[in-house]
């Protein structure tokens, strides 16, 4: 059963920094892309960060650029979103799925991060 757990998130003030993980099973983790979303309360899912199935290849919404870093470590089957330089536009569910920029598999519970001071 394929399953991505994310976690992480929390209430942090603005300019501070979070990390967020995505802890899979059931699948070859090594062998696909993934990549981040996000959903602020009123708004549709957005693409935050995708990275290729090696981690060579990485790529970034407009709004987090510079900000967030994806990354990935194949032996233990986890991504991570590091979230640098917080603002109250990045308060959301943050969403990990496979592909690269576009999701292609199932949505789980996702995790929320509040930015607040």
């Amino acid at each position: 059963q394929v399953q991505l757990v994310e976690s992480g998130g929390g209430l942090v003030q603005p300019g501070g920094s979070l990390t967020l993980s995505c802890t899979t099973s059931g699948f070859t983790f090594s062998s696909v892309a993934m990549s981040w979303y996000r959903q602020a309360p009123g708004k549709q899912r957005e693409f935050v960060a995708g990275i290729s199935y090696s981690g060579g290849s990485t790529n970034y919404g407009d709004s987090v650029k510079g900000r967030f870093t994806i990354a990935r470590d194949n032996a233990k089957n986890t991504g991570f979103l590091q979230m640098n330089g917080l603002k109250s536009d990045d308060t959301a569910v943050y969403y990990c799925n496979t592909g690269y920029i576009r999701p292609t598999g199932s949505w789980g519970q996702g995790t929320q991060v509040i930015v607040s001071s």
